[in-house]
């Protein structure tokens, strides 16, 4: 495997969302990424419960922000080659996508999940 470093960009899974970015850290077994674009939007609901809506907390889970930085443990980060896309077209794919599929399943937690993204997008892109 090729060692990743400074300044590479990359792309990184983040508990359920996945990240476009650059390595601006390395700390032990994780890297600290600096997120620069939403490749796929973090789920909605309570992720240790599935796909389940009768929960003690319906979590609404935002994208990680432009420029913001996570630590990411080192196997959940890939090299990324390829222009990287501006943040918020990004997000406003990434919800779009989500919301397409959603709509696709078709169930309760589908439905209260999108009403969690719209309630998102109204703060995401006021």
């Amino acid at each position: 495997m090729t060692e990743l470093k400074i300044g590479d960009s990359v792309t990184a899974f983040y508990k359920t969302g996945k990240y476009i970015g650059e390595i601006t850290d390395i700390r032990g077994d994780k890297y600290l990424v600096r997120v620069l674009a939403v490749a796929k939007h973090p789920m909605q609901g309570d992720i240790h419960s599935g796909k389940e809506i009768d929960v003690p907390l319906f979590h609404e889970r935002r994208a990680l922000a432009y420029r913001e930085q996570a630590n990411i443990p080192i196997k959940m980060v890939k090299p990324y080659a390829g222009e990287i896309p501006e943040y918020v077209t990004s997000l406003k794919e990434a919800v779009m996508k989500m919301k397409e599929e959603l709509k696709a399943e078709d169930s309760l937690w589908a439905q209260k999940s999108i009403k969690n993204l719209e309630a998102l997008e109204k703060d995401y892109f006021k």
